[in-house]
């Protein structure tokens, strides 16, 4: 059984993947995993080159900085960079996850894009961390060190919490303390335990 683990930006979504660590279960990174594609993919690094220049590369790797700037001000320049990092990506999970699955029941995958890059069909099941707005700029800003607006711009790359919990087969609600939140954790791995794959 494969369960998508999915929030917006301040959700607490990699708070959730540690717990699910913790508790004794695998978690693939899916995001983690895009960066390594991003910095080691030959023709995803070319198609980058192409499409934004030169400078997209440098040395040491990713020039983040000016992807940055140059994409995520641009929806169109979002969806080219992830037409190039998906494909790639999606195959590396799918050989990690299957691997896994000869020896447990259940695995998770950790993404933050889920439903942005259309990730749902490869899940039985799909699990959303969700907070106030308030509280994810709040947690945002702290974290990276940004300003509110720039913290507003990357959401709204993202789809509204009100889609995601839509769509979503479970919903965690992290408003409150981390206890309260490993308690609704272990809950819900318990409901998984108990549940048949899709």
């Amino acid at each position: 059984m494969k369960i998508a683990l999915t929030g917006g930006i301040g959700s607490g979504k990699s708070l959730v993947s540690d717990i699910i660590i913790e508790l004794g279960y695998n978690v693939i990174n899916a995001d983690k995993l895009a960066k390594e594609i991003l910095l080691t993919d030959e023709t995803v690094k070319s198609k980058i080159i192409k499409e934004f220049g030169k400078d997209s590369y440098t040395p040491e790797g990713i020039n983040t900085k000016y992807i940055a700037e140059k994409v995520f001000i641009n929806p169109m320049n979002v969806k080219k960079i992830n037409s190039f990092v998906h494909p790639p990506t999606i195959k590396k999970i799918e050989v990690l996850a299957a691997e896994i699955l000869k020896t447990k029941k259940m695995v998770f995958v950790e993404s933050a894009l889920v439903y942005e890059a259309n990730l749902e069909d490869l899940f039985d099941y799909v699990l959303l961390v969700t907070a106030e707005d308030e509280l994810r700029i709040k947690r945002v800003m702290e974290r990276d060190k940004v300003s509110e607006e720039e913290v507003k711009v990357r959401m709204q790359n993202q789809i509204t919490e009100k889609e995601k919990r839509a769509l979503a087969d479970f919903v965690i609600e992290n408003n409150s303390t981390i206890t309260d939140l490993k308690n609704k954790v272990k809950f819900f791995t318990s409901i998984f335990e108990s549940i048949k794959p899709h």
